[in-house]
């Protein structure tokens, strides 16, 4: 089973304001190792699209128009989270606003049980501060340079950072097989001699009486 990553840009706040989704995205990882497996739409959210939306996501009415809507991409959707956790920062923002625009094409809603709230990771290992994506990102130094407006494809590639920090991981490697391979390689390829060599006698009386004298020698 692998882990998504998920994350919405939207008209408003809330649906029952009838705002809607304007961008969704989706990163798959495998033991949190990307996969390059992404998902991403822009869609046409049959609406206008106020202000204050625009200046956090930049995307305007005119330029969403021709774009797909929810209803076209919903079923490549739920195809790719299908049977994956999914990991999103504040789900409970983003969450009812999919389950809304699935009921409203009467399509099942997405399983809560499958959902790792980030948001409230961060909250418990972190009380009484600010446990936005970008303060998480400063307290962890992941790189924020990017980000001049909310975009779901970088949300979800700098979610997985913050994610591998809360948990206290390090950065995933992509594979430990292929240096346990080699170390079986190289060992195979040394030939250690195993003939034992008997100390004669004389040798080892010498041997005695060398020590005898060196530590005479060099005790102080």
């Amino acid at each position: 089973m692998s882990e998504i990553f998920l994350d919405i840009e939207t008209t408003g706040l809330s649906f029952k304001d009838s705002h809607k989704i304007v961008e969704i995205a989706c990163i798959e990882t495998k033991e949190l190792i990307p996969t390059k497996r992404v998902f991403h739409k822009i869609i046409n959210p049959e609406r206008n699209v106020p202000d204050e939306a625009f200046k956090v996501h930049g995307f305007s009415t005119a330029y969403l128009q021709d774009k797909p809507k929810f209803i076209e991409i919903a079923d490549e959707l739920l195809s790719f989270i299908n049977g994956n956790d999914l990991i999103i920062h504040n789900a409970s923002f983003d969450i009812p606003f999919i389950n809304h625009e699935l009921k409203l094409i009467k399509k099942n809603p997405i399983i809560k049980n499958k959902i790792i709230d980030s948001l409230e990771l961060a909250r418990g290992k972190f009380p009484g501060t600010s446990n936005s994506l970008d303060s998480l990102c400063k307290r962890f130094n992941v790189d924020l340079s990017r980000r001049t407006k909310h975009n779901a494809v970088l949300d979800c590639e700098l979610l997985r950072e913050v994610y591998i920090n809360l948990l206290d991981a390090k950065e995933p490697k992509l594979s430990f097989t292929n240096k346990i391979e080699q170390k079986i390689k190289f060992n195979k390829t040394l030939n250690y001699s195993k003939k034992i060599i008997e100390i004669s006698e004389e040798e080892l009386k010498n041997h005695k009486l060398f020590l005898k004298n060196e530590l005479k020698k060099n005790f102080f």
